[in-house]
């Protein structure tokens, strides 16, 4: 049997997308699967102690740009450390990508391109019409995706965020393998290193 990899994801976050491409690299080389859950931590964080970011101390703020600053050289990827549209409400994007898996596709594509749109781009992720423009890109039915979003995809994300929470995730990007929880795209060598058997 296939490892599984449950990956809880915030579609507006810096760390999930330095991490999102090489997750798929690291599962298609041990053949592993993915189950991508977009949830918002605007719903674990209060429940699990962790703070939004215009509410951390100065020096965590400041730390953070600095990390972020680290990892974009050492993974060579285009990032805005600092866009234009963040922070940006992800619950619009998170209700969308659930409405898409559970109408069957594969959210890879989906959640990358709507990453992007945020640290690269320079969108604001939190507008349906950018949400559209970005699901019609990737091959899908924009328009029908967010009007079934509009009416069932906050029930999908309160149960992803349920589920993270049960799993005990406090924070994004967070992978489960096997029931072994990992936190942040720093640990992706450790994934790697638990599907492996090395761990």
């Amino acid at each position: 049997m296939p490892k599984r990899i449950t990956y809880y994801l915030s579609l507006v976050s810096p760390w999930t997308y330095l991490g999102h491409e090489r997750l798929g690299e690291i599962a298609n080389r041990h053949g592993a699967t993915i189950d991508y859950v977009p949830v918002t931590v605007s719903a674990v964080f209060p429940r699990t102690g962790g703070l939004p970011l215009p509410k951390r101390a100065p020096e965590r703020q400041a730390y953070r740009l600095v990390e972020l600053k680290r990892w974009k050289q050492v993974h060579g990827v285009p990032l805005n450390v600092e866009p234009k549209h963040f922070p940006t409400d992800d619950r619009p994007a998170a209700r969308l990508a659930l409405t898409a898996k559970a109408k069957g596709h594969d959210i890879a594509e989906l959640s990358l391109a709507i990453l992007r749109a945020c640290w690269v781009e320079e969108r604001d992720i939190a507008g349906l019409a950018t949400l559209r423009e970005i699901a019609d890109a990737c091959g899908l039915d924009g328009q029908a995706l967010l009007d079934e979003s509009e009416t069932q995809g906050q029930q999908r994300l309160d149960a992803a965020c349920e589920q993270a929470i049960a799993a005990g995730c406090f924070g994004v990007p967070w992978y489960d393998v096997e029931g072994e929880p990992f936190w942040g795209q720093d640990r992706l060598e450790l994934v790697e290193k638990k599907l492996t058997g090395a761990l």
